[in-house]
């Protein structure tokens, strides 16, 4: 098991006038290798979750363990937790500031204390792993594209060889081509590298088409955690706290008014359309 969360709860400025509690009794597993999306509205608690994963921020009351170890024990190491569990901000690319892409991506793995050799050996695979060839080595941060900036942020994160990676909204502000970009090389390194990754996202058609489980946030609590075609069943009850379906999951609800046999729970454009195929064809059979 990768991270366990026991009965977590963190207040804003606790004990003051202005005191809020971000998140209430939350308990999850992440277990090692799965590709899990959180949602939820603004405030939901979310970004807050995901900052205790690598530590960044202490929980007001519970328990966080990581590979079986609790990581508020007395002299647990969070630089080597924070080494493990890679967490990628909204817009990383405004982390970027060393004067060439290849310097900046060794700022990681050399904060790790390791040799000179292993830290280029790390940079230049974490580069090959998002799609910068050597090409980009020596360029500025700031001359990249929005797409290209973030893939060196992220590879940034992927040079410290995480075990998990944590990705907070890592598609904001970017055109369709660019996310699609994105969450395609970020699902070949799940598949390849067998890593856990954790993706925050408020697009249900990205969750929908990459992760195999969703975890919904609402007001500081779990909502819903299962697979998604079974969270996106509760899509009135998504929409009530200010979320929505893929737009398939509406379509098909439509057609199925409409006295169409297709399959209600398909969530992404290919499940639609396979079902729709089928349909027809059945049609037609038995005309």
């Amino acid at each position: 098991m990768s991270i366990r969360i026991e009965h977590l709860n963190y207040t804003y400025s606790d004990g003051t006038v202005f005191e809020q509690h971000a998140l209430k009794d939350i308990n999850l597993e992440l277990p090692d290798g799965q590709f899990i999306g959180i949602i939820g509205h603004t405030g939901s608690g979310k970004s807050t979750l995901i900052q205790h994963l690598n530590g960044l921020l202490k929980a007001t009351s519970g328990t966080i363990y990581y590979n079986g170890e609790n990581i508020y024990a007395e002299g647990y190491s969070m630089k080597q937790l924070r080494g493990k569990v890679g967490l990628v901000f909204q817009y990383p690319e405004y982390q970027l500031f060393e004067t060439d892409v290849f310097t900046d991506v060794c700022f990681g793995p050399k904060n790790l204390g390791l040799d000179q050799e292993e830290i280029e050996r790390r940079a230049a695979d974490a580069l090959k792993m998002v799609g910068l060839g050597e090409e980009y080595y020596k360029a500025s941060p700031f001359d990249l594209s929005g797409g290209q900036k973030r893939r060196a942020a992220i590879a940034g994160i992927l040079a410290m060889e995480p075990e998990v990676l944590v990705l907070d909204e890592p598609t904001a502000g970017l055109d369709p081509r660019g996310r699609d970009e994105i969450l395609d090389q970020v699902a070949r390194l799940h598949r390849e590298r067998k890593i856990t990754v954790v993706l925050v996202s408020h697009s249900m058609e990205d969750v929908a088409r990459y992760v195999e489980r969703i975890i919904v946030m609402n007001k500081g609590e779990v909502l819903y955690d299962d697979e998604p075609r079974k969270v996106f069943r509760h899509y009135q009850e998504l929409e009530a706290v200010g979320l929505a379906a893929p737009q398939e999951i509406y379509l098909m609800h439509e057609l199925s008014a409409l006295g169409w046999d297709v399959d209600t729970d398909a969530a992404t454009a290919e499940e639609a359309a396979k079902s729709i195929a089928k349909y027809l064809r059945e049609i037609e059979q038995a005309k």
